[in-house]
């Protein structure tokens, strides 16, 4: 199941200050004084709800001094189709948020802040035995943080396909005809794809949704 979607008006708004919104800067340490990172599993497609949810209830409780970071690290890239292009946004890692918290001395989740993710539609479990969280390593931390820094770019195009793939036309006068890919302009969402026709080779520029790979449905 692919999870990608695309960015929509009806997706909550946090209403959490700027300094608390989940996004990171390049400057911040990797984990706040008496802190741990540790993995929230959450239902398909809500992690953001959940994010923005408990970063409400977080700063209603004021409870920052138990519950630090959460985020959901995400990429967004272009599609083009038809000549018009469209932004994408894909979660990094579907099906599950990064919450900074801490825990008591026995390693337990304090009760308050127990029931206040547990009650949030749409949480499942922390990852950890039965349920109770075990803290990420290092290099884990490490590259949730990275991913979690919003690039100040604009999104790449991002093609599915690669120079010297065997594909087949789907769309257009040459539907049904199968080639091989000759080249990639990922700015521009085209590949060139060379086709055998009345016995020569020759190029013709398509759209990444104008091909398959050989053998789809």
């Amino acid at each position: 199941m692919s999870n990608e979607y695309e960015t929509e008006a009806a997706e909550p708004t946090p209403i959490a200050p700027p300094e608390r919104s989940g996004l990171l800067r390049a400057d911040e340490p990797m984990r706040q004084e008496g802190m741990n990172w540790f993995v929230l599993r959450v239902a398909s497609n809500k992690e953001s709800s959940v994010q923005n949810t408990l970063l409400r209830k977080i700063q209603i409780e004021n409870m920052g001094h138990l519950v630090g970071r959460i985020v959901v690290p995400t990429e967004k890239t272009k599609t083009a189709k038809a000549g018009k292009i469209k932004i994408t946004e894909t979660k990094l890692y579907p099906g599950y948020v990064f919450v900074e918290m801490k825990l008591e001395p026995d390693g337990r989740i304090p009760q308050d802040v127990f029931f206040l993710i547990k009650e949030t539609t749409g949480v499942g479990d922390f990852v950890g035995p039965a349920g109770r969280p075990s803290a990420m390593k290092e290099h884990e931390i490490e590259k949730m943080l990275i991913d979690s820094r919003k690039p100040e770019d604009e999104p790449t195009v991002k093609l599915v396909f690669n120079k010297g793939e065997h594909v087949v036309i789907k769309e257009g006068a040459f539907a049904t005809y199968e080639g091989t890919i000759d080249e990639v302009f990922p700015e521009k969402g085209i590949v060139r794809v060379l086709v055998t026709i009345f016995g020569r080779q020759a190029p013709i520029d398509l759209e990444e949704w104008q091909i398959g790979k050989q053998g789809d449905a």
